[in-house]
Formats: structure tokens, sequence, C-alpha cells
């Protein structure tokens, strides 16, 4: 299955020129499933139930809690922002996790759980998007403890492995991200551990996720902060196993930039 993750930078800069182009370069990566983050809903639209609609594929979203403090970086009221899910196949169940914050800094990040009817198999799908800021490890640290624990209550009864996709905000060597997957650290679940895709992408392959050349970023080296990560099924039904992974949709289409950050796509199996 071909799994993207993207964050699609919400509301911001002229969205709705970058629409169309976020629509071109996922039509030409015809991926299987998608975590989407920055996903806007406003005045009866979905931008996630229109994509959906363009590329004939499932859906579900949800929204921030704390849209509103959202609305104040752009100035108006009434526009929504959440992760969502896309699916070639159908959405059997879901749910959603507020994740942990102190109240200065919450701004309503989620994760969004999608058990996807693959053919022979359901998918534990997961889609999230870390709170940002440099000094904000500590907070990212409890919040993959909670996303952690919030995939090993919704993974169980499939061989296929979880796949948590997101935007961490953390490049790969930092703490949480150690603690998430569990190289390096004690992992946030025991016995729960993740690959991280981007290890079978081509060695010389530019991997920044933000920045690096992006006209939406003002300054600053390009970073690796978006992933697909694969875990093991819950038992001895295998392993997950990703065959190939790389960047997508960072440079212009007909002229804008589609979003703030590059995607990353793989391509994941189980055996």
């Amino acid at each position: 299955m071909r799994v993207v993750t993207w964050n699609l930078w919400w509301r911001f800069g002229p969205w709705a020129e970058r629409q169309k182009a976020i629509r071109t370069v996922l039509r030409e990566l015809r991926p299987d499933v998608v975590g989407l983050q920055e996903v806007w809903a406003a005045d009866g639209e979905n931008l996630a139930e229109w994509l959906a609609g363009e590329l004939g594929l499932h859906w579900t979203w949800a929204a921030s809690p704390a849209s509103d403090r959202w609305q104040r970086r752009i100035g108006r009221t009434g526009v929504e922002v959440g992760n969502a899910v896309l699916s070639r196949w159908p959405v059997v169940d879901r749910a959603v996790l507020r994740l942990p914050a102190p109240e200065e800094v919450d701004d309503g990040r989620l994760a969004l759980y999608a058990r996807l009817a693959a053919p022979g198999h359901e998918v534990p799908f997961f889609t999230v998007h870390l709170t940002s800021g440099r000094d904000a490890s500590a907070v990212r640290g409890e919040q993959v403890t909670a996303l952690a624990r919030f995939v090993a209550a919704h993974r169980a009864g499939t061989g296929f492995p979880p796949i948590v996709t997101g935007d961490f905000n953390a490049p790969p060597d930092s703490a949480e991200i150690r603690r998430f997957t569990g190289r390096g650290a004690a992992p946030a679940v025991p016995g729960q551990v993740f690959t991280d895709a981007w290890d079978h992408a081509e060695p010389a392959a530019p991997c920044a996720t933000w920045g690096a050349g992006n006209p939406y970023v003002e300054s600053g080296p390009g970073i690796r902060i978006d992933y697909v990560h694969v875990g093991a099924p819950a038992g001895p039904a295998g392993t997950g196993a990703v065959r190939h992974a790389r960047r997508a949709g960072h440079g212009p289409v007909d002229g804008v930039w589609p979003s703030d950050h590059a995607a990353v796509v793989a391509d994941v199996t189980a055996r």
C-alpha cells in the first residue's frame, strides 16, 4: 500500500491556489491512504472532503477543539483546523485523541485513528500533529507517550502493522522521536517499536520536509519533521516492511508551492 503524510498549511498564504496544487500532487502520487494535518473547514466546505471527492477516496476528519487560537493568526473566525485521513478503502472505525499540553501552548493538537477495511486485512492507521516550537521538546515527549498508548489501544485485531503518520515537529535524533520509536531509548509503551520509513529512502535523496528553499518558510536550514512510522503487528503475525520512501510536493505546481511542508511517500507491506 502507498502511504502519504502531508501538512497542508491550513489557510495560510494563497490557500485557494494551493488547494489545486495539493490536488495535483496527490493525484500524481496515487496513494492508497493519506494522513493530513492542518486541514481546514469553513462555510460548509472541508478540504479533506473536497480532496476525497476529486481523488475518489473515502475520508474522515477531526476538528481541533481550539481552532479559535488558530483563527487569531489569520484574523478570521469560523475556520476550523484539524487532521484527516483519505483512504482507498472504507473507514470502519475511528477515534480521536486530544494531545496533552500546558494551557499557554495548547492549541488543540490531535491524533486521529482510522481503521481501514483493506482487502484481506484491516489497517490500523493514525495521523498526528504535535506541538511546534524549538523549546517544546518536553511537551512533545508527553504527547508521544499519549500517542503511543493511543496506538496500543487501537492496533489489535489485525495482522497488518500499525502505521503512524504526521508532523511531529521534531528531527529524527530528538528525544521525543527516539522515545516514540524505541530507537536509542526505552519505548513509550514497552515492546511497541516503530521503523522510520525514511530508513528505506535512497541515502542521497533530499530529506528535508520543512524549509530548504520553500518560499513560505522565512529562514533556517531544512529539517525533516514529517514521518511515516511502521510498527510490528500485535502478536506473532509478522512485521511491517517498507520497500521505499521519498519526498514529494517540494516544489511549485504551475508556479504555486502547495504547502510549507513537503509530503513523505512510503510503500508499505506486511510479511
